[in-house]
């Protein structure tokens, strides 16, 4: 359960261990004081290196952060053109068998032979 801190008119402020669910105190439990809830900003801990260009570090360390990303960003790009080109050369040899298919049809139309009539001799 979080602490909560509060503050009295004059100034003062005392903790109360309390749920997230639980309305916040307007009065303090032992003066009958009013009080308001004191806000604090959350601590946060960046951990690892890279946060901040002013980070403590070498600049060498710096450099091959930076070298070590390019180079995954240019293996990537490398895949990924090798992939497209394997595609389209897959396309390109897909299209070709259809149309020496298609030229053979209409060779075998215009000689009026039909694949279906004549079946394949060993």
């Amino acid at each position: 359960m979080p602490v909560y801190e509060y503050r009295r008119p004059d100034g003062t402020t005392f903790e109360v261990l309390q749920k997230f669910t639980d309305d916040a105190l307007t009065h303090d439990p032992e003066t009958g004081e009013p009080v308001q809830r004191v806000l604090h900003a959350p601590a946060i801990h960046f951990k690892g290196k890279g946060f901040y260009a002013n980070d403590v570090g070498t600049v060498r360390g710096n450099r091959e952060l930076e070298r070590a990303a390019e180079a995954g960003a240019d293996a990537h790009d490398a895949k990924m053109h090798a992939q497209r080109r394997e595609r389209e050369k897959a396309k390109a040899d897909s299209d070709r068998r259809k149309a020496q298919q298609a030229q053979a049809r209409a060779a075998a139309k215009v000689r009026g032979d039909s694949p279906k009539q004549h079946p394949k001799q060993p």
